[in-house]
């Protein structure tokens, strides 16, 4: 009987370690999904709020300067990378992701309660950009803290299946804000829109932030951290500059992953219904839809992805979706003309290469980096290669398809994919490999 008893004390304990680690899971998942939301609803609520923040007597040039103060939030990313990876690589990875929500929360809040530019002139412009910039820091450390989170949580032969949870809650994110926007373009006439209406995306995603800062901060920190950073003596420590610059290839190679990712999926994932609107006349419910519908296949096949990465490793999904994609690309803009169920099939197929890029990038950036400098060695080239190239993608769409025509942009997205693929077919294989400092910590 003592025997039974001491068997059943021994087994007892396991389940708070298993509620814990779903706690844990599903605070990134939410934060994340909020932060996502916070700022891609700019890109898809650009067409109602422009002439809000700029001269509504040139509507287009309006449309064009948002999307410019797009891009300008991005360059803050590098910066939010660098801050905010250093944050998680010293104080730990839950504490900068409560940081990161609770800073792009308040930026959210910022836009929503922004005087218009009818009432206050070119002073609500810089409103605008100050919020922005505040996103774009927060943005900036928000994905290479969560993204290395849940990379050391998960187990090394279930990792790109766990890694997809970044862009599923993400794409959950953006899927409520384009919901968000069919709601309230269906409930509220144009006058109600230009009032109030596109400021209510903001504050519910700033109220809600804030709540995720609250869910985050009951986290549980990650057992690699703990072990390889948090246990060592200050003393001991590595200094950050030289270990930047000791693992400048890895850096190297996550921008090469990234490029051709970031502007196909800017383009494809984030704006293609605001520029379905603005430049190929589609209704704005019906463009928002498409997007919809495409967003769930996207959330629907990168768990798919990332188990398949699992078992035949990383290079050959990450190829697929680099080749696949520049394979398609042309067709997909001929295919998409003037119909909403253009924009939904296009966006899709689409979508599901983008989404083997997607669903494990997270891990293998995990993977090429050490510890100790895992979330800053990712954050700050992922964020410069983002605001170089994801944060100008909008704009470019725009102005080169009203320029020189739709093909020049998906030209130049061709040749990033190309560079991607390059990068790629050079990478070692790293499915499986452990986290600790001892697997990773030289600079291949």
């Amino acid at each position: 009987m003592t025997m039974t008893n001491t068997s059943q004390t021994d087994v007892a304990p396991a389940a708070p370690a298993e509620q814990s680690t779903l706690k844990t899971i599903l605070g990134t998942g939410v934060g994340n999904a909020l932060e996502w939301y916070d700022w891609g609803v700019y890109a898809i609520f650009t067409p109602f709020f422009a002439t809000q923040f700029f001269d509504k007597a040139h509507p287009v040039s309006a449309v064009l300067s948002t999307l410019a103060v797009f891009a300008v939030g991005f360059v803050a990313r590098p910066f939010g990378g660098f801050v905010f990876g250093w944050i998680a690589d010293h104080t730990g990875r839950r504490f900068a992701m409560s940081a990161t929500v609770g800073t792009a929360a308040i930026g959210s809040i910022v836009i929503g309660v922004s005087p218009t530019y009818e009432s206050v002139g070119a002073f609500a412009s810089l409103i605008l950009v100050l919020a922005r910039l505040l996103q774009g820091l927060a943005h900036g450390g928000e994905l290479p803290s969560a993204q290395t989170y849940i990379s050391e949580k998960a187990p090394a032969e279930r990792r790109g299946l766990w890694a997809s949870l970044i862009y599923v809650s993400g794409s959950i994110g953006n899927v409520f804000g384009v919901l968000l926007g069919v709601v309230l373009t269906s409930v509220l006439v144009e006058s109600q829109m230009d009032s109030f209406g596109w400021r209510i995306p903001f504050l519910v995603g700033g109220v809600f932030g804030l709540y995720a800062v609250y869910m985050r901060s009951k986290m549980t920190e990650t057992e690699v951290f703990e072990d390889d950073v948090e246990s060592e003596p200050a003393a001991d420590k590595p200094k950050i500059w030289p270990e930047i610059v000791r693992h400048r290839k890895q850096a190297g190679q996550v921008i090469g992953l990234t490029v051709g990712l970031t502007v196909a999926y800017y383009a494809w994932a984030i704006s293609a219904p605001a520029y379905a609107i603005s430049s190929l006349g589609i209704d704005e419910n019906s463009a928002l839809w498409a997007g919809v519908v495409a967003n769930v296949v996207f959330i629907a096949v990168l768990p798919l992805w990332g188990k398949l990465s699992d078992r035949i490793g990383r290079k050959p999904v990450l190829l697929t979706n680099a080749i696949g994609l520049a394979v398609l690309l042309f067709p997909l803009q001929w295919m998409l003309r003037g119909s909403a169920w253009q924009l939904a099939l296009t966006m899709s197929i689409a979508l599901i290469f983008i989404a083997a890029g997607a669903s494990i990038i997270p891990a293998v950036y995990a993977e090429l980096f050490p510890t100790h400098i895992r979330a800053i060695g990712v954050g700050v080239p992922y964020s410069i290669c983002v605001a170089a190239f994801g944060g100008t993608a909008p704009y470019l769409q725009t102005w080169m398809g009203d320029t020189f025509g739709r093909s020049a942009f998906t030209g130049y997205t061709l040749v990033l994919l190309i560079i991607s693929a390059v990068v790629i077919s050079r990478l070692p294989e790293t499915r499986g490999r452990h986290l600790h400092e001892e697997a990773v910590d030289s600079p291949a």
